[in-house]
Formats: structure tokens, C-alpha cells, sequence
């Protein structure tokens, strides 16, 4: 071991108890041999463990048609979330604002994120109201397995807008190895050739064929040439399906106010698109370190807080890309609307 691995070695250590996740940046998490005596099926087992705890204790705040939708599939799906007139109001006022957008760039598509901060939920009051819902913030808080405030923007995916490779988000993969929440409201149509949401049902569950498989993936994750799996993000395929006894993927080609909330330990992706397409949506994501037995005590969540994460966020990350600390993928591209190109 190198003289600089010893030295980290106490910080390796230390991430085994949060959500670190990258095989290939943590010698302790990556290492084949602590994988072979089962380091990493452990973690991915106590960190199900206690979302299950945790859900249990959330259970109260969502409907026994929602709970059973999500223990069984990984994902709720509902049409026509909004009364027509809010979610015509909701989307109005969503196209016409204009706010500080950051721009990821992923092979030939562009992913647009505003931040729901103070100023935007000021300006849009159908979106507060969204974000108020007891039954929207139940059903989050009980798929995420915390009583946290998830981080809300407003989203537009523009595929096939640049030359590149493809997107690699249309990879079937899970997102880490633990349960996290991700929410969308599409505010337009979704059709099946145009980067539809896409996913595995079912696969959010830990079964003993999930967990041999993830213990097979650990022991040669940190050599893995796709670099998203070598982080911890293991892309899958038909034959791995098949060897986890896992259905087909389902395609979420919805209409417009079709609410999705899924747990991203399942096996998902966007979809191919055909053609140049935009998707807009209010996005939501939440995580916290797995790890912790109760459901709250989140200062983070706290009104007040909550709204301004993002924007210090960004400017964190802004400072860290200046020292060269970080690689910033979210470029600020100043002022513009979800519906610009």
C-alpha cells in the first residue's frame, strides 16, 4: 500500500458508515478481498434493513393503495395528480418563469436545472402549494424512508440537442446501494420514443438474488472500465435481469400531470429518444446517509433552510471547481425559462 493510501485509510474507513459509494475512490469500499468476505453485501443489507425500520414508522402518512403500489413495484404512479385547473395554473406559471439555470451535459443531451428556491416559489405559488401537499410530501418522505425535505427543481431534459455519444442515463442502472428517493411531475406529455422515464418493477427489493449479484459486481467494481459503475452506480443488463428473476423494464410513456415517485436502489433509466425531444417536470431527489436508524432530526428540512440548499449547494461547488478541489458539472448558464433551447 502506498504511503498515501495509508493515510487515507482512516478516512476509507470512517465512509463505510455513510453513503459513500465509489469502488474505485475508496480502497476500503473497493477492496475485492474485504468484498469477498463480505463487506459489501453487508452494508447493502443493513442499509435495506433499516429503510424497511424506517418506512414502517413513515407508513401512517400514505395511503394503503400507495404503500402496497410501492412495497411491490418500487414506484407509484399517478395520472391526473392535479385538479385540471391547479395544474394548468401550476403550469403557466412554471413556463413563463425565468431564474438561474445550471446545465449538465451527458453524451447528446442537455439536462436544465432550476432551483425551487425562496425567490421561484415566490414567484410561483401553484408550485409552494404542490410542495405543501400533505399527500405529496407523505408519499416522499415514505419512498425516501425519511422525514426529510427532498432538494425540488424544476427539470428539462433536451435529447439529442448536441453531437455526442449517448446519453448515458438511458443505461439501466441503480443509482447507489441504498434505498433514495426521486419524484417527477411531468408537465408535458411523455411519449415512448421521447426519453420516457424507464423502470425495473420490483427490483428496489433486496432479494438473495439481488445481493449474490451485488457481491459478484463488488468484487471487480473498482476495475470496472464504465466509470459510472466503478462509482458505485452498477448499470445492469438483460442476462443480469434474468439472473436476479427481475420482469422486463416497464416504460412510463404518461401524459402531462402524470406524478411518478420512485426508490432508485430499483433498476431504471431514461429512455431512448428517437428524435430531438424536451421534457419539462418538477424534479425531486432525496438521500440521506443510510445508516441512521431514525426518521428525522434533519436541520437541513427545516422551513427556512430547506428552500436556500440549493442555491448554496451550487455556489459550494462553484468555489470548490475554482481551487480544484471538485469537478463541477452544473454550469451556470445565467437567466432562462424551462422551455428555451
Amino acid at each position: 500500500m502506498k504511503a498515501a493510501d495509508i493515510v487515507k485509510l482512516p478516512l476509507w474507513t470512517l465512509a463505510l458508515a455513510s453513503g459513500a459509494k465509489s469502488f474505485r475512490d475508496n480502497k476500503v469500499i473497493g477492496s475485492p478481498t474485504l468484498n469477498r468476505w463480505g463487506l459489501h453485501r453487508a452494508r447493502v443489507k443493513l442499509a435495506h434493513d433499516l429503510a424497511w425500520s424506517r418506512r414502517r414508522r413513515l407508513a401512517a402518512r400514505v395511503s394503503d393503495e400507495d404503500r402496497a403500489a410501492f412495497d411491490r413495484d418500487g414506484f407509484v404512479v399517478k395520472e391526473n395528480y392535479l385538479p385540471t385547473e391547479e395544474f394548468s395554473r401550476l403550469r403557466e406559471q412554471v413556463f413563463a418563469f425565468e431564474g438561474p439555470a445550471r446545465e449538465m451535459v451527458q453524451g447528446d443531451t442537455i439536462t436544465r436545472r432550476l432551483a425551487l428556491d425562496p425567490k421561484a416559489l415566490s414567484a410561483m405559488p401553484a408550485v409552494r402549494a404542490l410542495l405543501a401537499r400533505p399527500d405529496w410530501r407523505g408519499l416522499l418522505r415514505y419512498v425516501g424512508s425519511f422525514d426529510q425535505e427532498p432538494l425540488h427543481y424544476i427539470q428539462t431534459i433536451l435529447s439529442h440537442v448536441r453531437e455526442g455519444v449517448p446519453d448515458p442515463q438511458t443505461n439501466i442502472h441503480a443509482d447507489t446501494f441504498h434505498p433514495s428517493v426521486k419524484a417527477w411531475l411531468f408537465l408535458t406529455d411523455v411519449a415512448k420514443d421521447e426519453g420516457p422515464f424507464v423502470y425495473v418493477p420490483g427490483s428496489h427489493r433486496m432479494t438473495a438474488e439481488r445481493l449474490d449479484w451485488e457481491t459478484g459486481m463488488s468484487l471487480k467494481a473498482a476495475d470496472n472500465p464504465d466509470r459510472y459503475s466503478a462509482r458505485g452506480s452498477f448499470r445492469v443488463g438483460p442476462d443480469d435481469l434474468a439472473r436476479m428473476k427481475l420482469p422486463s423494464p416497464r416504460t412510463f410513456a404518461v401524459p402531462a400531470n402524470t406524478l411518478v415517485v420512485a426508490d432508485t436502489v430499483g433498476f431504471h433509466a431514461r429512455g431512448f429518444s428517437a428524435r430531438p425531444s424536451r421534457r419539462v417536470e418538477i424534479w425531486s431527489f432525496g438521500r440521506r446517509n443510510p445508516f441512521l436508524p431514525w426518521t428525522g432530526l434533519d436541520l437541513m428540512s427545516v422551513p427556512g433552510l430547506a428552500e436556500r440548499r440549493i442555491p448554496a449547494l451550487w455556489s459550494a461547488l462553484d468555489a470548490g471547481a475554482k481551487l480544484g478541489i471538485v469537478r463541477n458539472s452544473w454550469v451556470a448558464k445565467g437567466l432562462k425559462t424551462p422551455l428555451q433551447d
